[in-house]
């Protein structure tokens, strides 16, 4: 149990929508970086030449920085530098987390020591840290899962400044030279089990969007980016889920999808309610995202017998839910009611959809018919995953709990080409960002750099 939580092709016309979905978060990022949860289009992809596709401990490493502390937050890359979040304990330490999916995680009560909930900023190129802010410190009010962390949501920034989530905690700007611009002091929340929050901001245009589903209150609300003052805010009937929120600018109009247990529903960007539809599973976590002119969507807790995959077409509104029998309708083009991860989002590459299963079978859809184009498939000794696959020249990558990456030709059938392994002493939960011909990863206790070399 855990929460986590740019493809640039050759020919001009990808290049030009790669760069209008940049635009949506803002004007200035550069198609270079990697603003936040699984880059620029929330997709995980990154078609670049010369990026590795093999590493270990002694190849195509330029550097590794230990990283102090837990968080299971993603790296993120702007203007040459990369950022990343940590809770550190200031005494004793942490308690160690098995891998895998198993009950006994919960803790109900939180460490009664002082915490520090930092952000670290690195050069990208040799690895240096430039700077580090502690933006709050104390003793945790709240408990967390054990595989869960203090600083499991990904910041996400705009090329001039770096918005920092710390779920129980707060909300901060800096700007990317790590100076302190505002703070919002948020109160901390019941969520289901006390396992913790997860879900990472988005930014759309001068706004800072948030979503906040728990046991308490839930809801979706907007920041002035500049400010931190709050332009709205929208109740919402969930209990608590781990999605973060995806901007989708389709071709009718730009909207605020947040995938739900209870429901998943689309907001318009002053908070107003377009759509919403049944049939998720009970926890929802993976994160959604867009391609081919639809709307990817997917829940799969481990116990239910709910794990859909919806295929959304724009233009809904008001309940557009299947009904029992039913795998598609008007504007849901499909529905594969039993296949959707866990904790692992799905990756749409070219025109198919693969599923990484948190135990460590792999499938793959016809991303815009839904039709299976090979079933599961064991990776051999893949054992658990938490990480989202991502996509790079022909292959995904799927990185396990172990810190090891199994490299996947993508394709109508399944092959397996080859595993990296990196020496992580600590669980592996977070997912790479990737820039230029440079991939950064983050394993339980470093922070690596791979290139070729």
């Amino acid at each position: 149990m855990i929460f986590n939580r740019s493809f640039i092709a050759g020919c001009c016309t990808v290049g030009i929508l790669f760069l209008l979905q940049i635009a949506s978060v803002s004007h200035c990022v550069s198609a270079d970086d990697w603003p936040q949860f699984r880059g620029a289009e929330a997709r995980g992809i990154a078609d670049l030449p010369g990026l590795p596709d093999r590493w270990s401990e002694t190849e195509n490493i330029l550097w590794k920085n230990p990283i102090a502390g837990r968080g299971w937050s993603s790296p993120i890359v702007a203007d040459n530098k990369v950022f990343v979040t940590t809770v550190v304990r200031q005494s004793g330490s942490d308690e160690k987390a098995k891998p895998g999916l198993y009950f006994g995680g919960n803790r109900n009560k939180p460490a009664q020591v002082e915490h520090h909930w930092n952000i670290i900023c690195f050069n990208l190129n040799d690895g240096k840290q430039l700077w580090q802010r502690t933006l709050h410190r104390g003793i945790p009010k709240t408990s967390r899962h054990i595989k869960n962390s203090y600083a499991s949501e990904t910041p996400v920034t705009d090329g001039k400044h770096v918005y920092v989530l710390f779920g129980d905690v707060g909300l901060y700007c800096l700007t990317t030279g790590g100076k302190p611009v505002w703070s919002k002091p948020l109160p901390p929340c019941k969520t289901r089990f006390d396992w913790g929050t997860a879900a990472s901001p988005i930014l759309h245009n001068d706004r800072l969007i948030m979503v906040s589903d728990n046991e308490d209150s839930s809801y979706l609300a907007a920041f002035n980016k500049q400010t931190g003052k709050q332009i709205w805010k929208t109740s919402r009937d969930e209990k608590s889920n781990w999605a973060t929120p995806f901007i989708w600018k389709n071709k009718l109009r730009t909207e605020i999808v947040v995938p739900g247990s209870g429901k998943t529903r689309s907001y318009d960007l002053d908070g107003k309610l377009l759509y919403e539809f049944t049939g998720c599973s009970s926890i929802t976590i993976a994160n959604p995202y867009a391609a081919h002119g639809l709307l990817f969507v997917t829940s799969g807790y481990v116990l239910d017998s709910k794990k859909p995959i919806f295929a959304i077409r724009p233009g809904a509104s008001g309940d557009i839910s299947l009904q029992a029998d039913e795998t598609s309708n008007k504007f849901i083009a499909w529905c594969q009611k039993k296949a959707a991860p866990y904790n692992p989002s799905t990756i749409v590459y070219r025109n198919q959809l693969y599923v990484l299963q948190d135990r460590g079978f792999f499938t793959s859809f016809n991303a815009t018919t839904g039709e299976p184009l090979y079933g599961k498939q064991r990776i051999p000794n893949g054992k658990s995953f938490t990480t989202s696959p991502w996509a790079s020249n022909g292959k995904i990558f799927c990185m396990n709990e172990f810190g090891e990456t199994f490299v996947i030709k993508a394709g109508r059938q399944f092959e397996l080409l080859h595993t990296n392994k990196l020496d992580s002493k600590e669980l592996c939960m977070a997912t790479p960002a990737i820039v230029g011909n440079k991939i950064i990863l983050r394993t339980g206790d470093n922070l690596y750099c791979i290139t070729k070399k």
